[in-house]
């Protein structure tokens, strides 16, 4: 088929170059000229593990075009995706301008064209509930102001929710766990069903840089009403970040009744009813989706005339977790003036360089509020970082090693498997105090005190050893 997908963020960008790769013929469209150019020489906007080999073999292929024009793109598609960003506003509604902007060049692009056929909208973004009526009312409402003939463009909406990570984001679209399609439509869920039938039956040849998972039979095609897809999305983020919230609050109660929350964890997570998944207790989530995606669940509640409570805690206990940190220095160091810090990573979770609400910069501004000297350090998003916040006056040191030489302090605040290779015992000859703070309960504490650091964990004050094995890491969708 062919495709547009409007934005050219994480989920357009891996969307567009997924479906390329399965056969379909795909345009991205964004109206950052420099983005598109960038995309057209071959560069990508952000790191995503694996996408640079798929985007190179796609674009080899000739699967796949960028375009800053919607317009023509539009009218010769079978599909339109809609992948824009929908941030929050003070309120913590979500703000659709985006959305209603691609909504109006669909309609556009739809009135100009005397071609017949019968087009899927579909809205990829999170959106909140209501949003794909919306949007099928601004490209009705701009064909009926353009078209020369409106009564003859027919087109169906679709609610089609992403669930990706970001990190995982190329093997969560090729390997999904499900397919979400909402609509009222049956012509329109129709031509999604075709579009998505080799991705459903994973019936195509896997990539040589990603293999399918052994695990991965026919995927879950969930059929829903528009609203009921909107609200899913909505509905899988705040459990996942309830689930790492309520880890935290057992933390931080182990931590004052000599518990080891690792094990407090591995014991409940051996109940099926409970898992293993999104329960490593840390210093709170991050990313470009929980909170934003709670905070318009709750608008949307409020709407309504219901308050939420406990999504309203989850958010509270989040932003109460980064404060850990911070009172885990003053505790051994007291005074935060002139001490310098390291801080072991950047990103707000391992395999990307997004900062958006990552706990690290949250701590880091406080820390410089404090008057400590901050050094950082993170394998990829250290430019990304002094681009976005030239206003934080970093140190960006070379390597961790770097960052902890002359220190006061490490504070890992982001679980990057290569740094379970550190060199610790030369690490903590190196500092100035050899304190660790492990805000992800990464590090054997046994062997983290025999390197020489007095090791804080959280939520461990009676514990000293790994579990025997490792949960998922505790990550934004």
């Amino acid at each position: 088929m062919k495709v547009t997908v409007i934005g050219t963020g994480y989920v357009g960008l891996v969307t567009g170059a997924c479906l390329s790769y399965l056969g379909h013929k795909v345009i991205c469209v964004d109206t950052d000229a420099e983005k598109i150019a960038a995309l057209q020489s071959g560069e990508l906007p952000f790191y995503e593990p694996h996408l640079p080999e798929l985007m190179k073999l796609v674009r080899t292929q000739g699967g796949i075009d960028f375009a800053c024009e919607a317009g023509p793109a539009v009218a010769g598609s079978d599909v339109v995706f809609i992948a824009v960003g929908t941030p929050s506003l003070p309120s913590g509604e979500a703000d659709l301008t985006a959305l209603k902007s691609a909504a109006r060049s669909i309609g556009a692009g739809f009135g100009s064209s005397l071609d017949p056929r019968f087009r899927v909208v579909v809205t990829k973004s999170t959106v909140p509930v209501g949003s794909a009526n919306l949007v099928e009312a601004v490209v009705r409402e701009v064909i009926l102001e353009s078209a020369a003939d409106p009564g003859s463009i027919h087109f169906g909406v679709v609610s089609n929710p992403e669930f990706l990570r970001e990190g995982s984001a190329v093997a969560d679209s090729l390997y999904p766990e499900r397919i979400v399609l909402g609509s009222a439509d049956a012509r329109a869920l129709e031509v999604l069903e075709r579009l998505y039938e080799p991705l459903r039956r994973q019936a195509f040849a896997p990539p040589a840089f990603l293999r399918r998972p052994r695990r991965r039979a026919e995927v879950p095609l969930v059929k829903t009403s528009l609203t009921s897809a909107e609200l899913i999305k909505y509905a899988s983020n705040a459990f996942l970040a309830m689930k790492i919230s309520f880890a935290n609050e057992m933390a931080n109660i182990s931590d004052r009744v000599g518990a080891d929350v690792l094990e407090v964890m591995r014991g409940i997570s051996l109940d099926s009813r409970i898992g293993t998944l999104f329960l490593n207790a840390g210093i709170g989530w991050g990313g470009s989706c929980f909170r934003k995606d709670i905070q318009s669940l709750l608008y949307t509640a409020n709407e309504y005339g219901y308050s939420a409570p406990l999504l309203d805690a989850t958010l509270r206990v989040n932003h109460l977790q980064r404060t850990w940190v911070i009172r885990k220095l003053q505790e051994k160091l007291f005074v935060l003036k002139g001490r310098t810090i390291a801080l072991l990573r950047l990103a707000f979770k391992p395999g990307t360089d997004d900062l958006r609400d990552a706990p690290s910069l949250e701590i880091a501004s406080w820390l410089l509020a404090a008057g400590a000297n901050v050094k950082v350090y993170d394998p990829v998003a250290m430019a990304a970082c002094a681009q976005q916040h030239p206003h934080l006056d970093l140190v960006y040191a070379h390597s961790a090693a770097d960052a902890a030489k002359d220190a006061h302090a490490a504070v890992l605040v982001t679980e990057w498997d290569q740094f379970r290779q550190l060199d610790l015992p030369a690490m903590a000859r190196a500092m100035a105090r050899p304190l660790l703070v492990d805000g992800r309960n990464l590090f054997d504490a046994v062997v983290a005190r025999r390197a020489g650091f007095d090791y804080i964990a959280l939520g461990r004050s009676a514990g000293v050893s790994q579990p025997v094995y490792m949960m998922q890491p505790a990550v934004a969708g």
